[in-house]
């Protein structure tokens, strides 16, 4: 194995913690992997990893020399998207993105397929996870993330904003009646996304700048924004929902909108990558194609 490629699977088995994970990512056995870094090991009269029954880790020496194998990795990442830009003004190689299942299902899926129309020599491998990511550990170029980061070494780029709506089925607002105010939610059946907005207690903001917070309870709770709005198309109560997962059921009338005088929270979209340095021209030029499809008020038009 050249050392190039050495350098490079080293890197991927500190990351993974697994030989046959990084084997398996170069199309190669474990005993292949590990002879190659047994002769890194004798080339270098260093011992740089720890090898136990539950994994692998760096010793000391280890780690250092994993940190110099990573930036030179990186170099040849971009060494090779410059030559490749230089040379045939494609994008190509592979890009692994992670987001959550129904931002990846309703938005991120139709985007990915218009974007690799046009770069035909580029291959996409999404992953959907309503889970935080570790994007080293799991080799992920590009993450999808809702809500405000956390400060991190992360790379990280604004791509717009995530409104969210408050609905109800027609036949539930005719048995149950239109709620007029945020203090009439506590007396409706709500249907819970057990996520994010304040779980049960939906916080909303008047015309007048005041914020309001509402208990609610009903008969659904769910980490699953498609299980909540199938519950409300059902009639089975007042759900919130992002825009995005409401708006096909809006257009078609099976769900109405309520208190459109009140907005709820609205969260940020970022694209996140595992490095604000030396990022990939296929991470960025699949950022710019995002950013163009979520300009204003996407959620209204869609994708």
């Amino acid at each position: 194995m050249d050392r190039v490629t050495a350098v490079a699977l080293f890197a991927r088995i500190v990351e993974s913690g697994s030989f046959s994970k990084a084997a398996a990512e170069f199309g190669i056995t474990q005993p292949t992997a590990t002879k190659a870094v047994a002769a890194m090991e004798q080339r270098l009269g260093a011992r740089l990893l720890h090898r136990t029954t539950r994994g692998v880790s760096p010793t000391e020496v280890g780690a250092l020399y994993y940190e110099r194998c990573k930036a030179i990795a990186s170099e040849i990442e971009a060494a090779d998207n410059l030559a490749s830009l230089m040379q045939r003004g494609v994008v190509a190689g592979t890009l692994r993105i992670s987001t959550s299942v129904a931002f990846g299902r309703r938005v991120l899926v139709p985007l990915a397929m218009r974007y690799m129309r046009g770069h035909p020599e580029l291959t996409v491998d999404l992953s959907f996870e309503d889970r935080y990511v570790n994007m080293v550990e799991q080799g992920i170029d590009l993450a999808i993330r809702m809500g405000r980061l956390a400060d991190s070494t992360l790379g990280a780029r604004y791509l717009g904003r995530n409104p969210w709506v408050m609905v109800a089925a027609p036949a539930y607002l005719k048995a149950r009646g239109t709620p007029k105010a945020p203090k009439e939610l506590s007396q409706h059946a709500c249907l819970i996304y057990s996520t994010v907005q304040g779980d049960d207690r939906w916080m909303l903001t008047g015309p007048d700048g005041q914020e309001q917070v509402v208990p609610v309870r009903g008969p659904l709770r769910s980490n699953n924004l498609s299980a909540v709005l199938a519950a409300a198309r059902e009639g089975l109560g007042v759900a919130v929902l992002p825009w995005y997962v409401a708006r096909e059921s809006v257009a078609d009338g099976a769900v109405k909108p309520l208190l459109e005088r009140y907005t709820l929270p609205t969260q940020e979209i970022h694209a996140v990558y595992p490095s604000p340095k030396l990022v990939p021209s296929k991470v960025n030029s699949f950022i710019e194609h995002l950013k163009g499809a979520m300009e204003g008020a996407w959620w209204e038009r869609g994708v």
